[in-house]
């Protein structure tokens, strides 16, 4: 389902709800099947620089459109919804899927592993749709791995930006890592149950 934008952004600071991107350690931030190495990092910027397409972003090598986002934060965060911004002529992506808190995942372990949240994309070239979350399953997120296994049809996948609202904790990453390694031994991971399904929301310009 689609949720289209229900205000105007001159009277709601819509760049405040979708902050999240100074929440993400941008050294840490890789993808697999990008053509150029790196420029996965040009796609997480404020709000208002969304459509700005003068810049690089993310495409995956030609021939083959599956490209797969990792993206670790300096805080705790809690996700409500997800923009993504693709590229004209077939090369939107057309289907996301999420792992929380999921180091290391390759496509082997996104195509033989249950999401935590599936999304049917629709093509967002003008930055105004909102994929809500199963905002229960988005909490205390240290790190996220979005999984775009096909587009709309074009040679390459192209994604311009990728937008988080939510909030953050107070806590910095490594705060919490060293308060969880000296009071207690580290959790062994434990896997998530799938939920499909979430609403898509219009977020206006």
């Amino acid at each position: 389902m689609a949720c289209l934008h229900d205000h105007s952004c001159e009277e709601h600071d819509c760049s405040s709800d979708w902050s999240l991107y100074k929440h993400i350690d941008l050294t840490k931030v890789s993808a697999l099947n990008e053509a150029t190495t790196g420029s996965v990092k040009s796609v997480f910027k404020a709000w208002e620089q969304r459509l700005n397409s003068s810049g690089d972003f993310l495409e995956s090598n030609e021939g083959d459109p599956e490209l797969l986002v990792f993206i670790p934060f300096t805080s705790d965060v809690k996700i409500k919804g997800i923009s993504i911004v693709g590229g004209a002529d077939g090369t939107s992506p057309s289907k996301m899927r999420a792992f929380i808190n999921r180091d290391g995942i390759d496509f082997s372990d996104a195509q033989s592993m249950q999401a935590v949240q599936e999304w049917e994309l629709v093509e967002n070239i003008q930055g105004v749709l909102e994929y809500q979350t199963r905002y229960s399953k988005f909490q205390s997120v240290a790190n996220i791995t979005l999984h775009f296994p096909e587009n709309f049809g074009g040679d390459t996948t192209q994604i311009h930006y990728i937008g988080f609202k939510g909030e953050a904790t107070q806590l910095k990453r490594d705060v919490v890592a060293t308060i969880v390694y000296e009071l207690t031994p580290n959790p062994s991971d434990h896997k998530t149950k799938a939920e499909g399904g979430g609403g898509l929301s219009h977020v206006g310009k």
